[in-house]
């Protein structure tokens, strides 16, 4: 089994900059990930609010940050972590792939997964007009009628990069009010093919080999939407599932953690990015907590050692 100063779980904005940072601190360092990007890589307009690129695609920026990263000093396994224990001084990492690794610190950066509607017909129509990715998806439904469900700046920016290939795009979003920026807003309603409905509560999806309507509910009344897909815009859910009982969460399943340095309850552990309880999720933040915990990371191993 081999050991490292600190393992990175995590490839997205957070485990990279985490990884750059570590690296230079020249402690041993290995980043477990099954893929680089997380949540940008499903970023489905361009990216115009990150320092030093005034529009760059969400592919393209996460490219160049594992360039960057792989001209580290620094190990990388493209690898899922399953459980992450800590029987002694040391933490014990197990992947999907059978492999086993020791950190004397552990930065958690792991992200999180689209956060269903879980509703009827959900699940039965995934990859049959139930999307979470537009990247992905969004080709399939040229010159096509889809929903995007939530009023967001994700929802927004997806309805924006849909509306050049779709014919009509509804936002539905089940408060009173949007709360995308106001940007994003003018946007869309230039497209001239985005319908906002408030009050939109989904019940159930509907159809046979694929999506053919939804049914939602607008002020106590059931209506029928027909559509050819549905992207699902609702927010995220932190990746946290092989840590119980070295974190606490909160309501959300976000990790707890000392802001000031990304530390957890369990000494060693840090925890950055969207899978920590901070407010604030963009990419310059996460960048900005991986940077946060490696140097914690590091602190902690140094005062461990002596």
């Amino acid at each position: 089994m081999k050991k490292y100063d600190l393992v990175i779980i995590g490839g997205g904005p957070a485990g990279v900059s985490a990884g750059v940072y570590s690296a230079r601190k020249n402690i041993s360092t290995l980043l477990i990930t099954k893929s680089f990007g997380g949540q940008i890589t499903k970023k489905a307009v361009m990216i115009e609010n990150y320092l030093g690129f005034e529009s760059i695609s969400g592919l393209d920026l996460i490219q160049k940050f594992e360039n960057h990263l792989r001209k580290q000093k620094i190990d990388i396994e493209l690898d899922e972590v399953t459980k992450l224990e800590k029987p002694g001084d040391n933490f014990l990492i197990s992947t999907k792939n059978k492999n086993k690794f020791e950190a004397a610190s552990v930065v958690v950066a792991s992200g999180a997964d689209p956060r269903p509607l879980e509703v009827p017909g959900e699940k039965e129509f995934i990859g049959r007009g139930v999307s979470y990715c537009p990247t992905c998806d969004s080709p399939f439904f040229s010159n096509k009628t889809v929903a995007v469900i939530g009023g967001g700046n994700a929802a927004f920016e997806v309805a924006l990069s849909l509306s050049d290939i779709v014919k009509k795009v509804y936002i539905l979003e089940r408060s009173s009010t949007v709360l995308a920026d106001e940007v994003n807003q003018g946007k869309v309603k230039k497209t001239g093919k985005v319908e906002i409905i408030v009050n939109a509560a989904v019940k159930q999806i509907k159809g046979d080999k694929f999506v053919e309507s939804m049914i939602y509910e607008e002020q106590k009344v059931k209506k029928e939407l027909a559509v050819d897909g549905i992207f699902v815009e609702i927010g995220s859910q932190p990746a946290t599932s092989f840590l119980k009982g070295l974190v606490d969460f909160n309501e959300r399943d976000e990790i707890v953690v000392d802001l000031e340095t990304c530390q957890t309850k369990t000494q060693g552990l840090f925890a950055a990015g969207d899978v920590n309880i901070g407010r604030i999720k963009q990419i310059v933040t996460a960048a900005s907590e991986g940077a946060i915990a490696a140097l914690s990371a590091y602190q902690y191993i140094k005062s461990a050692k002596k």
